[in-house]
């Protein structure tokens, strides 16, 4: 039998300098800082410079990571970057991370599923960890979603922000008798049937970048059902109920998603993680980043039983539940 378990042994995140309010889209669009608070609950997010790109917010998001892990470079012999707004079309921008993070050992690879990307590449690294091809993974969530945006769509253009998340995931086995830490389940889903609510309406096929497209009624609809389906799920493979949860980190895209879904779970708001009032939907991001900004806040403790889940375009989603 694989007692083999993926521990997350540390957190990292990087957000631009530049934050960037509400009441900055008052001078362009139709909105306000009220009428943005209250359908989202977002305050302000934070914007890359012109210097910043996926690729050098994940470095600075893994750098953290690692110092927190106690690990070097060299220790890591596999990177997985979630991301949509890949630095370039290939080389993937994973390898640009690695690059430049010194990594010249292992392998590096990109994993596009847009907002449920991290939970996708956390799964990846988890099956290869436990399968013995990686021993210890850096797995980010990295974009610049700021660069997608229809500045005269007043329904997307305030949402999202951009920014970084990292977490170290290492081999680890639990010791005769004694608890299982890491990742104990984890639940993946996609359905391109939808794709048409949520989209970036640019790519090889138009030669633009394009821009994001969204039918925002339609996605909060699909948003709430299948994340509680999937975490429903994902419980049920670890033999343990929303009572047990010590925290729920949910994908930051609206905070009457997260509500919706958590109290149809009975998970308590005081249980919630939630980062999206400062950093707005980072998409791939936004899980990392909440796991990060939580573990500094001290948070977590050894043998938390965290939950976390995310829907995005495609459509695709899912969740993971891991032992702090």
């Amino acid at each position: 039998m694989n007692n083999i378990r993926s521990v997350v042994t540390g957190t990292g995140h990087y957000l631009p300098e530049k934050i960037v309010p509400n009441s900055y889209f008052e001078d362009f669009i139709d909105t306000s800082d009220e009428w943005i608070t209250t359908r989202t609950g977002i305050k302000q997010r934070h914007f890359a410079s012109s210097e910043e790109s996926t690729s050098t917010m994940g470095i600075k998001a893994a750098q953290m990571a690692l110092v927190n892990s106690g690990n070097k470079p060299e220790d890591i012999d596999l990177v997985i970057l979630a991301t949509s707004t890949s630095d370039h079309t290939f080389p993937s921008t994973a390898t640009q991370i690695q690059s430049g993070l010194g990594i010249s050992r292992g392998y590096a690879f990109d994993i596009q599923a847009v907002c449920a990307g991290f939970v996708f590449a956390l799964a990846n690294a988890n099956a290869l960890i436990k399968s013995g091809e990686a021993t210890k993974a850096l797995v980010i969530g990295s974009e610049t979603f700021s660069r997608l945006m229809d500045w005269e769509d007043r329904t997307t253009c305030i949402l999202f922000g951009d920014g970084a998340g990292a977490v170290v995931v290492e081999e680890d086995q639990p010791a005769n008798g004694g608890p299982e830490r890491g990742v104990l389940a984890t639940d993946l889903h996609s359905d391109g049937r939808y794709k048409d609510i949520l989209f970036v309406d640019g790519g090889v096929t138009t030669g633009t970048t394009g821009h994001l497209r969204m039918k925002g009624r339609e996605v909060f609809r699909h948003a709430v059902s299948k994340l509680v389906n999937s975490t429903e799920e994902v419980l049920k493979k670890a033999k343990v109920s929303g009572s047990d949860v010590d925290w729920a980190v949910p994908h930051q895209a609206n905070i009457r998603i997260i509500q919706s879904a958590t109290q149809k779970l009975n998970i308590p708001i005081d249980k919630v993680v939630v980062t999206l009032e400062q950093h707005g939907n980072t998409s791939a991001a936004s899980i990392p980043i909440s796991l990060s900004v939580a573990n500094a806040e001290g948070k977590f403790k050894k043998g938390d039983l965290i939950l976390s889940h995310a829907i995005g375009g495609g459509l695709c989603w899912g969740s993971f539940l891991l032992r702090w």
